[in-house]
């Protein structure tokens, strides 16, 4: 690129007004990467969006180069900003903020407008394991529907999700392409009232890290929810992974 090709891409790109306190004891490369975090978390910088390169912002906001390298490799590691050869840095979809609520993932992405999509993996009918008998309370002689989505949002992998039902109330398998599990499941007058749900982390095996667009043994999110109806049986049991870099879970703790 020559150097009025760099200059025109340098004005192309996003400059995102920063005030920085230069009396703060909080470092200033921690003040600028928390200004440009809080603007992509809030859409003032929208995703795929251009940002100003390292060399224009330093002489802009008066900081070395250094201290602007490493207040944006502070975002590229937490997967907010990604550098791609030929384009300059670009900002990554916003993490998806998730409260721990008794909703589905699809009603919460669609709520936030963040555009979800599915890909039904696998849908098969059979008997259970015994563990998956266990957290369904039947007998494992019984036939379970086994469900495995692959689940976007504005088109990039965020989540593998796999749910067991009892066949009786399971969706058909078109439904799952169109619409999330829990609206399904209301259409045949199954109401969710009350789930039990353990959260925790893992690395991500071969088959996950391909689907997810992730590394081999990259930081995953796990959510295992087993979730009654309104007479207190068991409607469904899941087992899901979530890509740590675009997710997270957010709670609110009370003091009683």
């Amino acid at each position: 690129m020559t150097t009025s090709n760099t200059a025109a891409a340098a004005t192309e790109a996003a400059q995102l007004p920063v005030e920085l306190n230069r009396s703060s004891p909080v470092p200033l490369y921690f003040q600028l990467a928390q200004a440009i975090e809080s603007a992509i978390l809030q859409g003032v910088l929208a995703p795929g969006e251009r940002f100003e390169n390292e060399l224009a912002l330093a002489k802009r906001l008066s900081l070395s180069r250094p201290t602007t390298r490493r207040a944006i490799q502070e975002l590229v590691d937490k997967g907010l900003l990604v550098r791609k050869r030929g384009v300059g840095t670009q900002v990554v979809q916003s993490p998806v903020h998730r409260p721990v609520e008794l909703t589905s993932l699809f009603d919460d992405l669609a709520r936030a407008g963040q555009n979800p999509t599915t890909r039904l993996l696998d849908y098969q009918v059979g008997p259970p394991t015994h563990d998956v008998a266990q957290e369904l309370n039947i007998s494992e002689t019984t036939d379970v529907v086994t469900i495995r989505r692959l689940r976007s949002t504005n088109g990039e992998p965020l989540a593998v999700m796999v749910n067991y039902l009892p066949s009786d109330i399971a969706p058909d398998p078109d439904e799952l392409e169109t619409q999330g599990l829990y609206s399904s499941l209301r259409t045949r007058g199954v109401h969710i009232r009350l789930a039990r749900q353990r959260i925790g982390a893992r690395a991500a095996d071969r088959d996950e890290a391909a689907l997810l667009d992730e590394k081999y043994k990259a930081p995953l999110l796990t959510m295992h929810r087993t979730a009654f109806d309104d007479s207190g049986s068991v409607v469904e049991f899941g087992a899901h992974v979530y890509r740590a870099s675009r997710y997270y879970f957010d709670t609110t703790l009370v003091d009683r």
